[in-house]
């Protein structure tokens, strides 16, 4: 039987997450659910900033990049901490610190 992990949303990250644009939230609608089933995301990286274990999902179209920041722990949960839309080539500080408090909450 494969694994089927539950989604918890931090903060905003759901809200955030659905404010995005159309072709982005599918996108990154497909990479949690490959994350929920114990598959490999299509584009993401280790967040080791934020904490271990901690990874980003990445999508970028033609309105910008979109970011959504999870862990998968704490009974073999995906923890959403955080979405947003990337502005420049480095994280935000404001964004990883956020990403971080919400981990501090688990």
């Amino acid at each position: 039987m494969a694994m089927y992990r539950k989604v918890i949303f931090l903060g905003s990250s759901r809200r955030d997450l659905q404010a995005f644009p159309e072709g982005a939230k599918d996108d990154l609608g497909q990479m949690l659910w490959d994350v929920q089933n114990d598959l490999e995301p299509l584009d993401w990286k280790p967040m080791p900033s934020i904490g271990q274990g901690v990874r980003e999902l990445r999508v970028k179209d033609a309105s910008g990049a979109y970011r959504v920041i999870y862990i998968v722990k704490v009974a073999e949960k995906v923890h959403v901490l955080h979405a947003f839309q990337k502005k420049t080539q480095k994280t935000s500080k404001k964004d990883i610190d956020l990403a971080k408090q919400r981990l501090r909450l688990i």
